[in-house]
């Protein structure tokens, strides 16, 4: 088995840690940073693909890990009302301080600072899905039921 890159290795190592040592992280040669990347790489719909995506509330500052399915786009004001702040958009900065990881392969565990998981309702309609890992060319693969209970992430209508 090829060495993961240390970034995918602290994803893989978190998965382990949590329970979860039977999911995988696989790295790929060619770029898994898009939705449609990352669906084109393992061979699956981009609706199986959870893109992972830092805000951070307009007042408080507070950083959150939205969990949406590849091909939709997060309606702000919808989220906004469920939390009870305006949402910002991260910069890559503040994206690497709070999870630890660069934008495109940004994971949905093991990030530097503890972030609330909102996660998008479609992403449960799918048997499998394909979430990043730490780089932009790592993924790993797990069930909708998975993803809920590694993440603790609560289910918010966010199209």
């Amino acid at each position: 088995m090829k060495q993961l890159s240390p970034s995918a290795q602290k994803v893989q190592d978190v998965l382990r840690q949590r329970g979860f040592g039977h999911l995988e992280v696989l790295e790929h040669a060619r770029s898994t940073r898009t939705a449609q990347e990352a669906a084109d790489a393992v061979g699956t719909s981009v609706g199986q693909i959870v893109k992972s995506l830092i805000f951070k509330g307009a007042q408080s500052g507070k950083p959150y890990l939205l969990l949406v399915s590849g091909p939709n786009r997060v309606h702000e004001a919808k989220v906004a009302e469920v939390i009870g702040e305006p949402l910002e958009r991260a910069d890559p900065d503040f994206v690497r301080e709070v999870t630890g990881f660069a934008i495109g392969g940004v994971p949905p565990v093991g990030h530097a600072t503890r972030l609330e998981a909102l996660i998008d309702p479609d992403l449960l309609q799918y048997p499998h899905l394909w979430a990043a890992a730490g780089t932009p060319k790592a993924v790993f693969c797990l069930t909708p039921d998975e993803l809920l209970r590694l993440t603790g992430g609560r289910i918010v209508p966010m199209k």
